[in-house]
């Protein structure tokens, strides 16, 4: 199962931190309460899909848990330990042709921001 998280595509085959696993283990949790968790965490780690990619498999896997049309989740922060508030999501549903062509191309080590933004967010002039 792949996620787009920001401009790297995520693997969540993992059995633990499956989607199906972790709806029952937060099933109290809205979606709204995942997305402020992630705004919080990309404010102190603007590149946490990068850095972090464990905390962003886990938050790619409550963001599905909660709507499991979802497989992709833009987080913009303005600037590193900005108010939560202040960064933006987005979530978007990819067809997995989409996904699989986004994960070949991150293997050849050429997704970029730009390239992403291009074929799925559109937040840039292409």
């Amino acid at each position: 199962m792949l996620f787009l998280m920001n401009d790297r595509v995520l693997d969540l085959a993992d059995g633990v931190l499956s989607p199906d696993h972790l709806s029952h283990r937060f099933a109290a949790l809205s979606l709204a309460a995942v997305s402020r968790m992630g705004r919080e965490l990309y404010a102190e780690t603007p590149l946490l899909h990068h850095t972090h990619p464990e905390r962003a498999r886990r938050l790619a896997s409550l963001i599905m848990a909660k709507s499991p049309l979802v497989n992709a989740a833009l987080f913009v922060c303005p600037q590193q330990g900005c108010p939560p508030n202040d960064v933006t999501v987005q979530y978007t549903n990819l067809t997995p042709a989409s996904l699989d062509r986004l994960l070949a191309v991150q293997t050849t080590g050429q997704l970029t921001t730009l390239a992403a933004d291009r074929q799925v967010w559109k937040r840039l002039a292409a």
